[in-house]
């Protein structure tokens, strides 16, 4: 069942993306929500255990918001995109010669902490999903292994490392918390109500979905956990109504100034994954030859896509996965019905 406004009137209609009740009737996932808006108005739908509006985690979806402060200090001419990462957050293997837009872009080198044995929260922890981290933990970590490549030499890798560091950088110079920072930058002036940055809270509030994993060959509960573990590179909850907003602002040019947007999407091609990275956002480009703009995100019992098409179009999903998991080829044609 969706809801949808027109002219200020809430219309409950049949399921406008029948999709998502056979990825739960498959097994695939125990829940799953879309939320679509255009200048046509809004289609929202869930399946299983999942509710429109419900709340998630929208893991790595994080490092947008880290990204779009950073580069709101380079629009105040508080940071230097391409000054030294080390004048602002010391320790930093090779620092001297990284560049803040590096940090952002993956082309630092920077060992992945995540995958250290437990150390990732995609993957059951037992006891220890309740553990709080100091993000200086998570460098130590990272810091204790070679770096893939230096950051003079040409190369991408993927690394929650790097939003360790942005976060890092975001306190280091305006003194705050960066969580505070993204609540009064962006959560509070876009009246984002329903998006939280929890620090070592384990829940999330109601009404969400259960997210799950199979340990020992059964299935567990993996809803609670502190995710201080991931901090600023993917602990963020939220919703779909929530995340369109952030990615129409932001990909509208009203969170940074044009240079900033224009730098945030220049693109590594060469990333070997489904998308083109550029600064804290990711391009997918769909089979029918259009290209969406957002990021993706996962915790453990929870992905998520939010996404922008330069026409306007928005599109937030997230689905609870179960094994084996929804095909990447369901997702890709999700997105291609909405899309194209």
């Amino acid at each position: 069942m969706i809801k949808t406004a027109i002219a200020g009137t809430v219309l409950a209609l049949a399921s406008a993306f029948p999709a998502l009740d056979g990825w739960v009737a498959q097994g695939w996932a125990s829940g799953a929500l879309l939320t679509v808006e255009d200048s046509t108005g809004t289609r929202a739908d869930a399946a299983g255990e999942a509710r429109v509006g419900g709340y998630f985690r929208i893991g790595s979806a994080t490092k947008t918001f880290v990204a779009t402060v950073v580069m709101q200090l380079v629009d105040e001419g508080r940071v230097g995109l391409d000054d030294p990462v080390d004048r602002y957050v010391a320790g930093v293997p090779n620092g001297d010669r990284m560049t803040v837009r590096q940090v952002l872009n993956h082309t630092s080198g920077l060992y992945d902490y995540a995958h250290e044995t437990g150390y990732s929260t995609n993957r059951w922890r037992g006891a220890d999903r309740f553990r709080t981290y100091r993000p200086q933990e998570l460098l130590d970590v990272a810091f204790a292994h070679a770096p893939y490549f230096k950051p003079w030499e040409e190369g991408w890798h993927y690394s929650n490392t790097n939003y360790i560091v942005a976060g890092m950088l975001i306190e280091r110079v305006t003194g705050r918390m960066y969580g505070d920072e993204v609540r009064s930058r962006i959560l509070r002036p876009l009246g984002l109500t329903h998006t939280i940055v929890p620090g070592q809270w384990a829940g999330l509030p109601y009404p969400h979905a259960r997210g799950y994993t199979e340990v020992d060959g059964r299935l567990v509960d993996a809803t609670l956990m502190n995710p201080s573990l991931d901090w600023a590179a993917g602990e963020m909850i939220s919703t779909a109504d929530d995340l369109n907003r952030f990615f129409d602002a932001l990909l509208g040019g009203r969170l940074t100034s044009q240079a900033s947007l224009a730098a945030m999407r220049q693109t590594r091609e060469d990333t070997g994954t489904i998308f083109a990275y550029g600064l804290g956002l990711q391009r997918f480009d769909l089979p029918c030859g259009r290209s969406v703009w957002g990021h993706g995100g996962e915790l453990i019992g929870y992905l998520t896509y939010a996404t922008r098409a330069d026409g306007g179009r928005l599109a937030t999903l997230s689905y609870n996965p179960l094994p084996p998991k929804v095909p990447a080829d369901a997702v890709i044609g999700l997105f291609t019905s909405v899309y194209c």
